[in-house]
Formats: C-alpha cells, structure tokens, sequence
C-alpha cells in the first residue's frame, strides 16, 4: 500500500488538539487503511496523540507488513481482518494499560466493530493486583531486596532487522503464553514487546544461520524497562546463537569425544 498524495483530515477527538503533523499522519493512516467512519477515524487521531507520532507510525508499518504478508484472522478463525482492524488489533495489544484506556475506553474495543474487548479481570483476580501492588510498589527503597542477578532469554524468528553505529536491534513480541503453574494469575491479554540489541560481532555469526528459514535466534542478556522503546522489554544481549548453531556444537562435540576402549 502507498499513501496517497490527498488525504482526508480525521475529526479531532476530544482532548488536545492535534498538531497539524498529527494530524495530517492521522488522515493519512485513516485514508489508506480504508477507514470513513467518524468513530475510526476518531480513534486513529487519538491513538496519535496519545503514543506519539514515531510510535503510530510504528504501528501502521507494521499493520502494512501483515496485511502484505497472511493477514491476521479475527478471533473464531473464518475470515481476516480488515485493514483497519489489523491496526486496531496491532495498537490494542501494543500499548500500555493506561494507554488503552485512553485511546479505546474501558472496554479496549476498536472501532467499527474491528475491535475485541479486553477480557475482564474478576474481582478476586483485582483485589490480588490492588493489594500486591500496594504492598510492593510502597516499599522505601531501603525496604526493597536487591537483585545480584538477572537473566532473560528470548527465543525466536527475527523481522526486520536495524543497525546502527555497530549496534543491530532486532524487535519480536511475544504470539503465546506457557503453561503455568497453578495458582499463579494470568497475565493481562496483551502481547509483550522486545527490543533485542545485539553487537555486531555477535550478530555475524547468528544472521549467517538465520538465513535457514526454519532456524530461529536465541539471545539471552539483561532485561530494562525503558519508555526511549516505547516500553518494550530492552534485552541487551550477553549471549547470542541460533537453535542450528547449538545442534551443530553439540554434533561436533559429540563426534569429537572419546571412544574407551573395549573391554577384552
């Protein structure tokens, strides 16, 4: 899809103003989406100006990649998503809490119908939240325990990969969720974003593997939450292979190994 050099401006939502760069995004995000109604066109403008122009931006390629590509299926599976429903889809499930609300209300529905209400949280499952996070996020720092280490591994298919000045940032989001252990509550129906930011010289070796379709990244480094990426998980990598560079180690190691001699 390409934008067209005309657009149609979307009616302003209540709240501040759009500058006329925003605004001009929004009609373009609206108009090549195919979204004309009021309602759609409203929430485009405020998802806008609520994550900032860079972030929709984001957003909007990305909805482009994925209608280029297989399309995203609504919920039951039997057709796919508007355009217009990709982006809302893309949006709902990328932004912070907070910033759902603020865009889609406190239902966390699209527009025009191209929207899935977030799954409410029973009243148990809130209390255990208020009081958790009450008891927790409360604590003087001095009252706080201290973390000596902290590990995170992310495995999976890169997208489009970034580099600049030696530095290759690879960005996956989370597509599901383990089983676990009983007891513990779910986490809220969001997909988690991650930046991975890898050296160059650890990524040489892992782009080569990556060119085998069927092998996937594993990098394992130290997690930040940093609001410079939108709020995605920051993993700044220590360790960096592949799936098929793991099974090729452990082959050559095994081939290599030893044979004891027979017993006579």
């Amino acid at each position: 899809m390409t934008i067209p050099d005309t657009v149609t401006a979307p009616v302003a939502p209540p709240g501040r103003p759009l500058t006329p760069e925003e605004r001009a995004l929004a009609g373009q995000i609206a108009d090549v989406l195919g979204e004309r109604a009021r309602t759609a066109r409203q929430q485009i403008a405020r998802i806008v100006r609520v994550v900032g122009a860079e972030r929709a931006g984001v957003f909007y390629a990305e909805a482009q990649a994925v209608e280029a590509g297989s399309g995203l299926p609504i919920n039951n599976g039997r057709r796919r998503r508007t355009p217009g429903g990709v982006f809302f889809h893309l949006v709902r499930t990328g932004v912070t809490d907070t910033e759902r609300v603020a865009i889609f209300g406190r239902s966390g529905g699209g527009a025009g119908g191209t929207g899935m209400p977030m799954p409410p949280v029973g009243p148990v499952l809130a209390r255990w939240d208020a009081a958790v996070v009450g008891a927790v996020m409360a604590l003087a720092p001095a009252a706080m325990g201290g973390a000596t280490s902290v590990k995170i591994t992310v495995v999976g298919r890169p997208g489009k990969v970034v580099e600049r000045e030696g530095v290759v940032a690879v960005a996956l989001a989370s597509a599901g969720m383990p089983s676990l252990p009983k007891g513990l509550p779910a986490p809220a129906a969001t997909r988690t974003r991650y930046i991975v930011l890898i050296g160059r010289k650890q990524w040489a070796k892992a782009a080569v593997a990556l060119a085998d379709p069927e092998d996937v990244l594993i990098a394992e480094g130290y997690p930040a939450l940093e609001e410079r990426f939108a709020g995605a998980i920051t993993v700044y990598a220590t360790r960096v292979t592949t799936k098929g560079l793991q099974a090729a180690q452990k082959a050559g190691a095994t081939a290599e190994a030893p044979v004891a001699p027979a017993r006579e």
